[in-house]
């Protein structure tokens, strides 16, 4: 077993996984013009991407550990493969709902196996390694953002009047990029053998792992990583079209931008933060700063007053998603790779079936509200804008009037998102206060606290 090796494909295939989601985000604009979509449609077919991801999470830690990590891993990559094959060749509605669909499910499998994987190889040091790997998170977002910024500066598809088959053609080559990635870590985890995961290495069974999916204060967590995901996930697949609604530049810029304070407070502090202020202190900050950012975002009238904002709004979600899964790992290590499956799978049935559709209907509901009357049948379809409607209306006066209500509506939506975060700011630190009060956080270890290891038994933990 090569352990460098096996992190380093862990990271590339969650570079696939991001660049499946910052690509999906900046083609929004341009599915809406080659198809039509409203954005409740696109609301409902980007869901699939993330619901997706959470049902493969949650099956995939049942299976982990009988199919083993190499069998799931390489299904992602075949799944990868032909999800991406769909989506360039679609053509209505329903192919691209699937199409996202595959890609979702082998998203959440690439989950499944690398968070177990990695606490698995770094059993001393998982909160901190789990930050380093996702790190590539954010790490796939500039690469898909950057690109496809490129390709559609190069290629004019924001450009008004632009013809329908050079903008098809446009995103699916976005999409295609996707390849580059996968098959690297198809090609990594060809001829590479994985180990056993902590849980089975350290003989706990399955009744044990099981019981550790009941434990109230891991079922807080499963709920508040419905918040943090819905927090953080949410508004990164929206920014596409509700930056350009709020202040009129390329959302996919607002992407890269937070993604690259993302991945350098993963990749280069998250440990020495961890240290400094315990996990949860880390969390209770981040809901903190997540909360002033996207309040302020609902404010921004200008791309200077967008970028400040966002940049709070950065560096409190960069610590959500690999700090609930190192707190998770490290307090409930009996429950193995099932317990990080369903907190992942919970995040991502949040934000991808919940949070990404609330907030395409909530983007509709207001736009269409300070809409006149008399305007309402001319550029409404199924209960939302319709842009090919939109795009034929040459009266300056009118689309001013349109552009108001797009602005009025990405204003408000970042309005209603930023809650979930100001009411986790008070539950983080009311458990940061807790644990402290009882003599701090710490971690707790298999080798130290599994009963299949220590024949008198020791008190469960807390």
């Amino acid at each position: 077993m090569n352990q460098r090796k096996l992190f380093v494909a862990s990271c590339f295939a969650l570079v696939a996984t991001s660049m499946a989601f910052s690509i999906r985000t900046d083609i929004v604009p341009q599915l809406k013009g080659d198809f039509g979509f409203t954005d409740t449609q696109m609301g409902s077919l980007m869901g699939p991407g993330v619901w997706g991801f959470a049902i493969t999470i949650v099956l995939g830690g049942f299976l982990v550990d009988s199919l083993g990590m190499k069998r799931l891993l390489s299904l992602a990559f075949l799944g990868h493969l032909t999800g991406i094959a769909l989506t360039i060749f679609s053509r209505n509605f329903t192919s691209l709902y699937y199409a996202t669909l595959i890609i979702g499910l082998a998203n959440g499998l690439v989950e499944a196996v690398t968070n177990p994987l990695v606490a698995t190889i770094y059993p001393d040091s998982k909160t901190k390694h789990l930050n380093q790997l996702h790190a590539w998170w954010p790490g796939g977002l500039i690469l898909g953002g950057l690109l496809g910024y490129a390709i559609t500066k190069g290629m004019g598809l924001d450009v008004i009047g632009i013809s329908s088959a050079a903008l098809s053609f446009g995103w699916k080559i976005k999409v295609g990029l996707i390849l580059i990635p996968t098959l690297i870590y198809g090609y990594l985890i060809s001829g590479e053998k994985f180990p056993e995961t902590e849980r089975v290495a350290r003989g706990v069974s399955y009744g044990d792992m099981f019981k550790e999916a009941f434990r109230p204060l891991f079922l807080l967590f499963v709920v508040l990583m419905m918040m943090t995901a819905a927090t953080e996930l949410g508004p990164d697949q929206w920014v596409g079209n509700l930056v350009q609604n709020l202040v009129g530049i390329q959302g996919v810029l607002l992407l890269v931008y937070t993604a690259g304070i993302m991945f350098v407070l993963r990749q280069f502090f998250a440990g020495a933060i961890i240290k400094a202020i315990s996990p949860l202190g880390m969390l209770t900050m981040a809901a903190l700063l997540s909360t002033i950012g996207l309040f302020w975002l609902s404010s921004s009238t200008t791309a200077t007053m967008v970028f400040a904002a966002a940049t709070i709004f950065g560096f409190g979600k960069t610590f959500f998603w690999p700090t609930m899964l190192g707190v998770v790992a490290e307090r409930f290590p009996k429950g193995g790779a099932l317990l990080l499956a369903i907190l992942g799978g919970a995040g991502m049935f949040s934000a991808g079936k919940l949070m990404v559709t609330a907030m395409g209907s909530v983007q509709d509901h207001y736009a269409v509200h300070v809409l006149s009357p008399e305007l309402q049948p001319l550029v409404v379809s199924n209960g939302g804008l319709d842009e090919k409607k939109i795009a034929m209306i040459n009266d300056p006066v009118v689309r001013s009037e349109i552009e108001s209500a797009k602005h009025y509506s990405a204003m408000m939506t970042y309005k209603w998102v930023a809650v979930l975060p100001a009411l986790l700011t008070l539950i983080f630190g009311i458990l940061f206060l807790y644990f402290r009060a009882r003599g701090g956080y710490e971690a707790v270890r298999l080798t130290d606290k599994a009963p299949s290891m220590s024949p008198r038994g020791v008190p469960r933990p807390v």
